[in-house]
């Protein structure tokens, strides 16, 4: 179920912002209903709060093929248009490489680790 896929929670920083944190816990494979769902119920959950801040962690997810990274796209112009900030941290090597085949780190402020992207977007 994709909503097995994610976690999201709020994170306070100071002074007392509150940031969104995504979690995402993708398998090497989603079928196409569940990609269908995640990607339903991640943009409902950015189209609720696109001005906000927003940390998505991907440190659960090792691989993303092109339907995810469509959908990390999707979800940049959401937070973008709507004058949000967000952050990506997490990222294991390969996913990295990924990205950076890709030019995605060009579009993404990228951090090591969740309290860097914390730091990123309260500032941001």
């Amino acid at each position: 179920m994709a909503s097995d896929l994610f976690r999201i929670h709020q994170d306070r920083v100071p002074p007392d912002q509150l940031v969104q944190v995504v979690e995402l816990s993708l398998p090497q494979q989603l079928d196409s209903g569940e990609f269908d769902r995640l990607n339903q119920l991640l943009l409902g959950a950015f189209a609720e709060q696109p001005d906000g801040r927003w940390v998505v962690d991907l440190s659960r997810s090792a691989y993303m093929g092109s339907p995810a990274l469509g959908l990390m796209v999707n979800i940049w112009q959401q937070v973008k248009a709507g004058g949000g900030r967000l952050a990506l941290c997490g990222l294991s090597s390969q996913l990295l490489r990924i990205f950076q085949t890709c030019c995605l780190e060009r579009l993404f402020v990228i951090t090591a680790d969740r309290p860097a992207a914390l730091k990123v977007v309260r500032r941001r």
